[in-house]
């Protein structure tokens, strides 16, 4: 395939070309809802999470909760009333959260359909869950053909449920992952986990490597196993 020059198109030829076609057409959607937004992204999520967890935030008595929400049938939006559309019902979602918020909390264009909330202050977790009950149940975007839009929300509380960034997303992302199993449209709280042994699964040199890496990172072996497998589960988008 030919290049082109900068701001020319192409009509794609090879499968290359249709591949390449395909990641310009998905960047340039995630462009547009940025662009509108202009909300920080999901590593800058991650990157002000870590800092606040290193910080004296706990020390300081501050309560620090991370809320994940997105829409609930979004690919319908998509493929029932095109791209655009789902544009349009992101963009109206994130200038929503962010009109609602208190003004210490920040909110991030995590990716896709996602968005992610960090609340930093006084404010104890159970009244940030009866916020966040309240902006579920006041969200008013419709799709054209007048059905209502609804929103699903996982929160997880710094120092309680987790310490560390990685796994404090997790247990946020859980309690999505387990609001939307149970029909969306709600907001659901990090919960204790039950945790299963080590087992067969794993060779003798990974087992020593794993615990390695556990003693030079000073992290127990089943956080890194948990954040080993949520890179996997995301890789595949489960």
């Amino acid at each position: 395939m030919k290049k082109q020059e900068s701001g020319e198109s192409f009509h794609p030829v090879t499968v290359e070309d249709h591949k390449e076609l395909g990641r310009r057409h998905v960047e340039r959607k995630k462009t547009a809802v940025n662009d509108a937004l202009q909300f920080p992204t999901g590593d800058r999520f991650d990157e002000d999470l870590e800092e606040i967890l290193n910080s004296d935030a706990e020390a300081n008595g501050e309560v620090v909760v991370i809320a994940l929400m997105d829409c609930d049938k979004f690919d319908h939006i998509n493929k029932d009333f095109g791209p655009d559309e789902g544009d349009r019902v992101l963009i109206e979602l994130g200038r929503y959260v962010q009109k609602c918020l208190p003004k210490e909390a920040a909110v991030y264009r995590i990716g896709g359909d996602e968005f992610g909330v960090i609340f930093r202050g006084t404010t104890e977790k159970e009244d940030i869950f009866l916020f966040l009950n309240d902006l579920k149940n006041n969200y008013q975007v419709a799709t054209p053909d007048g059905v209502r839009q609804t929103m699903t929300i996982g929160m997880a509380t710094a120092f309680e449920d987790a310490n560390r960034c990685a796994e404090l997303i997790r247990k946020a992302d859980g309690a999505l992952y387990r609001a939307k199993l149970n029909g969306g449209n709600r907001v659901a709280m990090a919960k204790e986990e039950k945790m299963v042994p080590k087992t067969s699964h794993y060779t003798q040199d990974q087992l020593q490597r794993l615990a390695k890496l556990a003693k030079r990172e000073g992290i127990g072996e089943a956080i890194l196993l948990r954040e080993a497998l949520d890179m996997l589960l995301k890789k595949y988008d489960i």
